[in-house]
């Protein structure tokens, strides 16, 4: 499965990132895993949210703005229901939307320390 409209996974995660910060999501970084062998995907995209109600709201409009200018809709989703790590799937970009101490427990960044690492304001 690709990404349709021949969109690249650099301008999917950078709009994904755009989104997140639209809706206040704190500390958002995007994981360049291109380089890396046997990596599961181009990018990961991270932020973290305060409240469930946020965490939820993020995942939404990330669906919902990807599929209105791309036309591109989640292979897979979790964590929809805990709203405690949302994991939205559009293979090429993953996104992961964490509540603070899920993402300091799971610590991604240092997981996949070999990515190059963009902090988006």
């Amino acid at each position: 499965m690709q990404i349709k409209q021949n969109i690249s996974s650099n301008k999917l995660s950078k709009f994904i990132a755009s989104c997140m910060n639209e809706n206040k999501a704190e500390d958002i970084k995007i994981l360049n895993l291109k380089k890396i062998n046997n990596s599961v995907t181009d990018y990961f995209v991270l932020c973290t949210g305060k409240s469930t109600t946020q965490i939820g709201a993020i995942a939404d409009i990330i669906e919902k703005k990807v599929s209105k200018k791309f036309n591109e809709k989640p292979w897979k989703k979790e964590g929809k229901i805990n709203k405690e790590w949302i994991l939205i799937d559009f293979v090429n970009v993953v996104v992961h939307i964490f509540q603070e101490n899920k993402r300091s427990l799971y610590n991604l960044e240092k997981l996949w320390g070999d990515a190059k690492l963009e902090v988006v304001k």
